[in-house]
């Protein structure tokens, strides 16, 4: 199901993010919450979770502020500008992820995070259409 809402808490930063209808998101839906230490690897966190699946429709390059699943590390991960594997301006992870959706609004926040902070993801709803937020306030 498209349009679910995760909450993503980094450190001492937060971004929201939403899951399209992949497989592999609503593997990591049923999942939550998480909470683990992540690892940054240039401008991405990665944490593992218990989630294990197959490469599915898996891409070598991302947009900023995807948020992936590398099947290899069984790893969450969030994309937030270059990476060690980066050629000019693109976003490469180490090798090809699932993307399972994309943060809201500025996701270099996440810079601010340092390797080895607790990362808590949580379900945070389901969108109502067009309008936004069927069942919440955006502020809990």
């Amino acid at each position: 199901m498209e349009g679910r809402r995760i909450k993503i808490t980094a450190g001492d930063q937060q971004v929201t993010a939403v899951l399209n209808g992949s497989h592999t998101s609503d593997l990591l839906w049923d999942a939550l919450p998480i909470e683990a230490s992540g690892s940054t690897w240039g401008d991405e966190i990665y944490l593992r979770i218990p989630v294990d699946a197959e490469e599915d429709d898996a891409q070598e390059v991302v947009e900023m502020g995807a948020v992936g699943y590398w099947p290899p590390g069984q790893a969450l991960c969030l994309f937030f500008g270059r990476t060690p594997a980066s050629v000019g301006d693109e976003i490469r992870p180490a090798s090809a992820v699932n993307v399972l959706g994309a943060i809201e609004g500025d996701p270099t926040v996440l810079k601010r995070v340092a390797s080895g902070a607790r990362v808590v993801v949580e379900q945070r709803g389901v969108t109502g259409g067009k309008t936004g937020l069927a069942w919440d306030s955006p502020t809990s």
